[in-house]
C-alpha cells in the first residue's frame, strides 16, 4: 500500500468516527470544496492536501458521492463539468452526458400508438442512456488533472469498503423508492432489508462498487467501456434482472454503443450581468442559455432599488419567459441548430422584458419568443408550436472545488430519477440511469429521441468572473428547478446583496412557464408569499424542497468561502484546506 493510500485510509476512518465536524460554510486559504456529502467533501480536501488540483479533487469527490449519494449520481450516469484554468485564464467545459444507443428511434417511448406511462418508462432498460461519467472523468484527468485514476478513486474505495452511516435523509430517499427497488434483486440486496428501506443508523458498505472502482484504478477507462464490465452493463440494460413475477421492458444497447461513447470538450456559453462575466454549460444543457437569458431580461431593472417582493415578482416573470424559449428551441447541438446567439442577445432580452407587467403575473404559460431576428443568421425557419412543460426528474448532485493555484471546477452529474432506472448492475454495485426519459416522448420537437443523441438537460454548473478573476461558482440538482435555483441564487447574491450562505438558504420559488409556481414547505403562509399573491402569483399545491446548491465565493482578501445547504437535503458540507481563525 502506497503512502497516499495509507493516508486516504486514515482519513476515511477519521471521517467515519466523526472526527471532522460537519459544517455548511467554511472560509480560509488554499483550496475549498462544497458538496452535499461530508465524505465527498473530505475526499476532495484529502486529494488537495496530497498535491492534487481542483480537477483531481472534483473527480475524487464525485466518485465518493457515487457511494454516499448513489440515488442522485454515479458511474452509471453522466454530467457536465465547467473548469476555470487559472494559468491559461480560460474556461472550458466537458460534456459527458449520456447518449441514446444506436438502435433508438423517435418512437422509443411509444407503445400501441400512445406515449408510454412515464413511471413505466423510467424503471426499464429502455430509459438507460450510454453512461458518460467514467469517460468524462478520464478526459478531465488526462487534459487538466495531475493524478491517476488510482489516486483519485482511493478515497471512494475506502468509503465503499469501510462503509458510512445511513442518515434519515438517505433512509427517506430509499423509502420513497422501495417499490422500484424491489423489482431488481441486486438493488434490493444493497439498499433494502426485508423489502424495506435501510433504517437511519445502519452502516452501509458497497464492496461491489469498491471492486468496480479498483477495476478502473488498474485498467483505466477501457475497463468500463470494454470487456466484462461493459458486457454486464449491456446485459442489465437489455435483460433487466428482475424479481420473480416482475417484468420490465428491456433496452437495445450494444457493446459498440459503449465502445463508441465520446465525451465532448465544448466552448462555454458566455454572458455578462452587472459587471460579472458568466460562464456556463452550452447545449445539450439548457441551463446556461436559460439562466443567462433570464438575467439579461432582469438586467433592465434597477433591482437594488426595489423591494424584495417586487424583485421576486420580476424574477418569476423573467424565468417564465426564458423557460418558454428553452422548451421551444433547445436540444443537442449535434442534431438541432438552436438560435443560441439570438436567445442570448441583450436586444432580444429587451423585447421579452417588454412583455412583463411589473404589477401583475402572467395568467399562465406564455408563448416562446422569436429570437431569429437577433440571430444574425437568416437560415433559421423554425417557429415553435406551444407545448406543455415536459416532466423532468429532480434528482442530481452538484459539487464545486477550487485549489491553491486558482483553478475552479463546477460539476453537476446525475443518473436522473431518484435511483435512476432502479437497475443495479449485478456484481458491480452501481445504478444505471434513466436519462432517456429526458427526451420528449413525442414530436415534432427538437428534443425527441434519436440514435446517438444526448437528451436535453437542465444541469447548470456556473462560474462567474469579475475583473478577469473568479468571483463565485454556483450549481444545484433539481431537474428543471436547477435552472431557477441557480438564477434565484444569483439574484439573491448580486441584486439583493445577501451573503452567499443566505442566498443559498433563502426560500426557493420555481416558475417554469406554468400556471403555478413551485414552492417549498412553509412558504405559502409567509408574509413574503402573501406580498407576491397580491401581484397575481399562484403557488402549486404540492410543496417540496427545491434543489441542494453548492457554491464557492472568492473574497477580495484572497480567501475562499465554501457554501453548501444549511437545511436542505440533510445539510451540506463545506471545507477549506486552511480555515480562517
Amino acid at each position: 500500500m502506497t503512502r497516499f493510500l495509507r493516508a486516504v485510509l486514515l482519513f476515511t476512518l477519521l471521517a467515519a468516527t466523526g472526527t471532522h465536524a460537519k459544517t455548511p460554510v467554511a472560509t480560509g486559504t488554499g483550496g475549498g470544496a462544497a458538496t452535499i456529502s461530508e465524505q465527498a467533501t473530505q475526499s476532495a480536501i484529502a486529494v488537495l492536501d496530497r498535491g492534487g488540483n481542483a480537477v483531481d479533487a472534483a473527480v475524487a469527490a464525485a466518485a465518493t458521492l457515487g457511494v454516499t449519494d448513489p440515488f442522485s449520481c454515479g458511474i452509471g450516469g453522466g454530467g457536465f463539468m465547467v473548469v476555470y484554468l487559472a494559468k491559461e485564464k480560460r474556461v472550458v467545459t466537458l460534456d459527458h452526458r449520456e447518449t441514446a444507443p444506436a438502435a433508438v428511434t423517435s418512437a422509443l417511448f411509444i407503445e400501441d400508438g400512445r406515449e408510454m406511462d412515464f413511471d413505466t418508462a423510467v424503471a426499464s432498460g429502455l430509459s438507460v442512456g450510454v453512461p458518460g461519467t467514467v469517460r468524462g472523468w478520464h478526459e478531465a484527468l488526462q487534459r487538466y488533472g495531475t493524478m491517476s485514476f488510482e489516486q483519485v478513486l482511493a478515497p471512494a474505495i475506502s468509503v465503499a469498503e469501510q462503509g458510512f452511516i445511513v442518515d434519515a435523509n438517505f433512509s427517506g430517499l430509499v423509502a420513497r423508492n422501495e417499490g422500484k427497488f424491489r423489482r431488481f434483486p441486486a438493488t434490493a440486496a444493497l439498499y433494502l432489508r426485508e423489502g424495506k428501506a435501510l433504517p437511519a443508523g445502519t452502516t452501509l458498505r458497497n464492496p461491489d462498487l469498491a471492486h468496480t472502482y479498483r477495476l478502473l484504478a488498474s485498467g483505466g477507462v477501457d475497463a468500463f467501456y470494454e470487456g466484462t464490465l461493459a458486457q454486464a452493463i449491456v446485459d442489465a440494460v437489455n435483460r433487466p434482472p428482475t424479481a420473480a413475477g416482475v417484468s420490465v421492458r428491456g433496452g437495445r444497447m450494444t457493446l459498440a454503443d459503449l465502445a463508441d461513447y465520446e465525451a465532448r470538450v465544448r466552448a462555454p456559453v458566455r454572458s455578462t450581468y452587472r459587471g460579472y462575466e458568466l460562464y456556463g454549460m452550452p447545449l445539450p444543457s439548457s441551463g446556461g442559455v436559460t439562466v443567462f437569458e433570464a438575467l439579461n431580461i432582469l438586467e433592465g431593472y434597477d433591482l437594488k432599488a426595489l423591494p424584495r417582493a417586487q424583485v421576486e415578482h420580476l424574477y418569476l416573470e423573467a424565468s417564465r419567459l426564458a423557460f418558454a424559449d428553452r422548451d421551444a428551441y433547445l436540444a443537442d447541438p449535434e442534431y438541432v441548430d438552436a438560435p443560441v446567439a439570438g436567445l442570448l442577445s441583450k436586444d432580444y432580452a429587451a423585447r421579452r422584458r417588454a412583455l412583463i407587467d411589473p404589477a401583475r403575473a402572467a395568467p399562465g404559460a406564455v408563448a416562446a419568443g422569436d429570437p431569429f431576428d437577433f440571430q444574425q443568421d437568416a437560415s433559421y425557419p423554425l417557429r415553435p408550436a406551444p407545448r406543455a412543460l415536459v416532466p423532468e426528474s429532480a434528482h442530481t448532485t452538484h459539487l464545486t472545488v477550487s485549489d491553491k493555484d486558482g483553478n475552479v471546477v463546477a460539476y453537476t452529474f446525475t443518473i436522473e430519477d431518484w435511483g435512476g432506472s432502479g437497475i443495479v448492475v449485478p456484481g458491480y454495485g452501481f445504478l444505471l440511469n434513466n436519462e432517456l426519459t429526458d427526451f420528449d416522448f413525442t414530436g415534432p420537437h427538437p428534443n425527441v429521441p434519436e440514435s446517438g443523441k444526448r437528451p436535453r438537460s437542465s444541469m447548470t454548473p456556473t462560474l462567474a468572473l469579475k475583473d478577469g478573476r473568479p468571483a463565485f461558482s454556483i450549481g444545484s440538482p433539481g431537474g428543471s428547478t436547477i435552472i431557477t435555483t441557480v438564477l434565484q441564487t444569483i439574484v439573491n447574491y448580486v441584486d439583493l446583496g445577501m451573503d452567499m450562505d443566505q442566498a443559498v438558504d433563502a426560500p426557493r420559488l420555481s416558475q417554469r412557464n406554468g400556471a403555478a409556481t413551485d414552492i417549498e414547505p412553509g412558504y405559502a403562509d409567509s408574509a413574503q408569499a402573501k406580498a407576491l399573491l397580491q401581484r397575481g402569483q399562484r403557488w402549486s399545491d404540492l410543496a417540496e424542497e427545491i434543489g441542494a446548491a453548492n457554491a464557492l465565493v472568492f473574497n477580495p482578501d484572497g480567501t475562499v468561502t465554501a457554501v453548501s445547504e444549511g437545511h436542505r437535503h440533510g445539510i451540506g458540507s463545506a471545507q477549506v484546506q486552511t480555515p480562517s481563525r
